[in-house]
């Protein structure tokens, strides 16, 4: 998608914690309410909802909750965080298309308290989807970690890495959110020494190298560039949006493709945005890469361009990019990727709590492992 018609312009949140004590339908509607005030608009100025498959609470319940009316316009995604970016799209795709005029994309759920997704595969029906979990699973592969770490110990064979490599990413995300308040490990930052002593999860993945899990929501607000121009915050001009899925994409479980140590559905994602909008790496000010789990960071930033394969780890360590200024997944909240998008509207608006002089353009990027998104966001004008 070729942007520049459609912007960010309110992002809201709720407090990130490990037991909420609320329902989900409350955390959306909260977040949808603090979006909505941050843009400076009300429930009654919005006609359009997006969220995840994965969510618990419809469209048409959150439009209730939140004290929103009519709707010309409900979406979900599929496939869990690789959704994030992909909300972000279809708002904006809606709006530039006359559909909507105000769409809130979010994503709000007890993923600590309620159900945890790191407890793996339990009770699920049959599907084709399952099909693909199931030549996995007989041999121990029953989690997200278990499937991620089959892709990261290629990874370390192909160019002779030893698991050390992941904790730069590890580190640089807990010092973000070491002064980040809203981050759960504010003020806990790590060094490559807790990274490598922390306890194994499934080899070559630690602990410190598996996201949090998190209670929470976050709510984003799309419309139109010009009417953003009107309202209270500068808004977040949505330069590109894009989604992918690469050739025998499953999902978490692409074994059987020609090699496995790399992301080819962001390679997919990446030609688009950079295709759609004549940037390229040299252009991005700050990254907001997801961080499910460590080593899918490294191959994203070399699925972009930004290193050549298997140099992500130095390109981390060599602090080259800005990354995950809100502290990621691992440090600030797990909130499917979209407190990640907030992130980025932050850093453009220049009020980020790491923020970068001068951010222009920012990349944002959805779950891996995943049929997955992507976005580039610019400061207006």
């Amino acid at each position: 998608m070729t942007g520049g018609t459609a912007a960010v312009v309110g992002i809201g949140a709720t407090a990130f914690t490990k037991d909420s004590g609320r329902s989900e339908l409350a955390l959306a509607a909260e977040a949808v309410r603090a979006a909505l005030d941050d843009a400076g608009l009300a429930p009654g100025d919005v006609d359009g909802l997006v969220t995840f498959t994965m969510d618990t609470s419809p469209e048409i319940a959150v439009a209730q909750a939140a004290g929103i009316g009519e709707l010309t316009f409900f979406s979900r995604v599929h496939y869990g965080g690789g959704a994030a970016c992909a909300t972000v799209q279809q708002a904006a795709l809606a709006v530039t298309a006359g559909i909507a005029g105000v769409v809130v994309c979010y994503r709000a759920f007890n993923e600590r308290s309620g159900r945890r997704f790191g407890a793996g595969v339990q009770g699920r029906e049959p599907s084709a989807e399952g099909v693909a979990l199931g030549w996995g699973l007989p041999y121990g592969l029953l989690t997200p970690a278990s499937w991620a770490a089959m892709s990261a110990r290629r990874y370390l064979h192909e160019y002779g890495l030893e698991p050390e490599v992941f904790g730069h990413v590890a580190v640089t995300d807990r010092r973000h959110a070491a002064t980040n308040p809203a981050a759960y490990f504010h003020g806990r930052p790590i060094t490559l020494a807790d990274h490598a002593a922390s306890r194994w999860i499934a080899e070559p993945l630690r602990l410190l190298d598996c996201c949090q899990e998190t209670d929470g929501g976050q709510a984003l607000v799309v419309t139109s560039l010009e009417r953003a121009r009107t309202l209270r915050r500068p808004p977040a001009v949505i330069v590109a949006a894009a989604q992918g899925a690469g050739r025998a994409q499953e999902q978490m479980t692409s074994y059987y493709r020609d090699g496995i140590e790399g992301l080819p559905e962001m390679g997919v994602v990446a030609r688009q945005l950079w295709g759609s909008s004549g940037l390229g790496p040299a252009d991005v000010d700050v990254a907001v890469l997801y961080d499910h789990f460590t080593p899918y960071v490294l191959m994203q930033l070399e699925e972009f361009g930004f290193c050549g394969p298997g140099e992500g780890a130095a390109f981390v360590a060599a602090d080259a990019l800005p990354l995950n200024t809100h502290g990621g997944q691992l440090g600030e909240a797990y909130l499917h990727g979209m407190n990640g998008i907030a992130e980025a509207v932050r850093q453009l608006r220049g009020t980020a709590v790491n923020q970068v002089p001068d951010a222009s353009r920012a990349l944002v990027t959805a779950g891996t492992g995943v049929p997955t998104s992507g976005l580039l966001l610019g400061a207006d004008g």
